[in-house]
């Protein structure tokens, strides 16, 4: 039986794109401020970064830091708000399912209920009109063309809300979850706490208030800069490069290059192939550092009923 993620996509995708899929938006300016300060103070991050690698000398305490970070609130995107609630594509508990909602938020990629509400929308219409950040979609032609839609599928989409993915049609099974619901209503809570986790951090193995803010510049600034755009090139660069191992009906793509970065995600064609698996690197040589997450987790009991695709499935669809 298709899960209730597959069942809301599909009824969007047959009635095609109406006004009701698109999320009103109460405050449209300050939106704009908020996600123009996530996406440049990053940037700025990366240059103090920069200065510090010139000037000190990058110690192992903000490495640890940095890859720690990354992994944790990574993997609260692509195991917790992608595989697990925009697709369904394990069972867990009550706890570890708040707990992955909670690292997902700690990235600063959004609430959880409009990023599922984005990602099914994308998914119900993808590379096509009402697809809220499609490279292919009325962005014009030739060279020019290309890059502004690369942009736009890359982080132009997050400054316009034009076609961002309704709540109350694309994700009204988290909306009645009342975990879910509380993550989604204290993120700034989640986003604060994931500065400030590697600020304390850094004061503790380090013991200096230097070691702290040097702690907050990787394990918190630079790392969101990071991340944020390695989830981003899902978005572009795998609708525009790489290859496609299966027959679908968008341009989604598997871009190898990124693969580990992105913690699987890049395996993108195979996932638009089969949405609701938990595994999206499916070739031989296609690690997926999320899907070995997944796997350890049901070998401990803490997820289950885990979707897979058999070998007759994906013969059946390869291209």
């Amino acid at each position: 039986m298709p899960s209730g993620s597959t069942r809301i996509i599909a009824a969007v995708e047959s009635a095609g794109p109406l006004p009701s899929d698109i999320q009103p938006v109460e405050n449209e300016t300050r939106d704009r401020i908020i996600t123009g300060l996530v996406t440049l103070v990053p940037f700025i991050a990366i240059g103090l970064a920069g200065w510090q690698v010139w000037g000190e000398a990058l110690h192992w305490s903000d490495v640890f830091l940095f890859v720690g970070m990354y992994v944790l609130t990574g993997l609260g995107i692509t195991v917790g708000f992608h595989r697990h609630l925009t697709h369904r594509a394990f069972k867990t508990s009550k706890g570890l399912h708040g707990l992955l909602a909670i690292l997902g938020s700690a990235a600063i990629e959004g609430p959880v209920i409009s990023w599922v509400a984005d990602h099914r929308k994308h998914h119900a219409f993808s590379d096509e009109e009402g697809d809220p950040h499609s490279p292919h979609v009325d962005h014009g032609h030739g060279w020019s063309g290309a890059m502004r839609g690369l942009f736009h599928a890359h982080m132009g989409w997050l400054f316009i809300h034009t076609q961002r993915g309704n709540k109350e049609r694309f994700a009204p099974d988290l909306i009645k979850d009342p975990t879910i619901s509380w993550v989604d209503r204290t993120f700034l809570l989640w986003a604060i706490g994931g500065l400030l986790l590697p600020f304390a951090l850094g004061w503790v193995i380090g013991g200096t208030v230097f070691a702290a803010v040097t702690g907050l510049l990787w394990g918190g600034l630079v790392r969101v800069f990071v991340l944020h755009h390695f989830t981003y090139s899902i978005n572009s660069l795998c609708h525009v490069f790489g290859k496609r191992d299966f027959d679908t009906t968008d341009e989604s793509r598997n871009l190898a290059l990124i693969a580990i970065p992105t913690l699987g995600e890049a395996w993108h064609n195979n996932h638009h192939a089969f949405p609701t698996s938990a595994t999206h690197g499916l070739g031989r040589f296609q690690i997926d550092i999320s899907a070995l997450v997944i796997d350890g987790l049901e070998k401990l009991d803490l997820v289950w009923d885990v979707v897979r695709v058999s070998p007759e499935r994906l013969a059946a669809k390869a291209a």
